[in-house]
């Protein structure tokens, strides 16, 4: 299914969904200590780190639109590999980190029909532990023309909330948005048994535009 080209203007930056209720306070809170800043030094004071908090914020929680790249499987998140590790069924899995200065928007990496969502609880060590294996997640598996792909969103020392932004049934586009993490995180894909990982260990990953298989 090849994917239809966004109709937003290329380089057009919004807000990712399911930021606001982080942004929204921090942002009144700027606003309103600047609006009394000149009339008191203590709201003088707090405007200042709130301002520059609420820039973190926005700046985070970034959602620029994308020119998706053509290829079997594409890279779900911003961020740089992690590990590629042959699992026990013969699939591969390619483990994406992204630190908090990456945009947190995944995208589908294949166009098909969402077969299942799935929270799993757990717990919230650092994205780049070997212990984040147990970490709260949200499963996701792809019903394609390449057969069933998984990924997986994990959650991180910081990243305490997954959005999705589809439901099981919805149909995608290779490169469609499906969901957020917020902070620090991590997101594998296990590509099928017979498909060689095109990336390597320490590469940077860009989401809908990375190729992560090879011919």
């Amino acid at each position: 299914m090849p994917h239809s080209p966004s109709s937003a203007p290329r380089g057009r930056v919004r807000i990712a969904r399911g930021a606001s209720p982080w942004l929204v306070p921090t942002v009144a809170t700027a606003a309103v200590g600047l609006l009394r800043a000149r009339r008191s030094k203590r709201a003088a004071a707090v405007a200042v780190p709130a301002t520059a908090l609420a820039a973190g914020m926005l700046w985070f929680f970034r959602d620029p639109e994308r020119e998706i790249s053509q290829g079997r499987v594409i890279s779900p998140a911003d961020g740089v590999v992690q590990s590629i590790m042959p699992w026990h069924d013969g699939r591969t899995r390619v483990a994406i980190f992204m630190s908090p200065l990456n945009v947190h928007v995944n995208r589908a990496p294949l166009a098909g029909t969402v077969a299942s969502v799935e929270h799993v609880p757990g717990g919230y060590v650092p994205a780049f532990n070997k212990e984040s294996e147990n970490n709260e997640r949200v499963v996701w598996h792809f019903d394609t023309e390449i057969g069933d792909v998984e990924m997986v969103q994990i959650a991180g020392a910081v990243a305490r909330r997954i959005v999705p932004y589809v439901p099981q049934g919805c149909k995608v586009e290779q490169g469609d948005r499906v969901g957020l993490i917020r902070f620090g995180s991590r997101v594998d894909v296990y590509l099928p048994e017979g498909v060689e990982a095109a990336v390597e260990v320490g590469q940077a990953t860009t989401a809908g535009v990375t190729r992560l298989d090879r011919d």
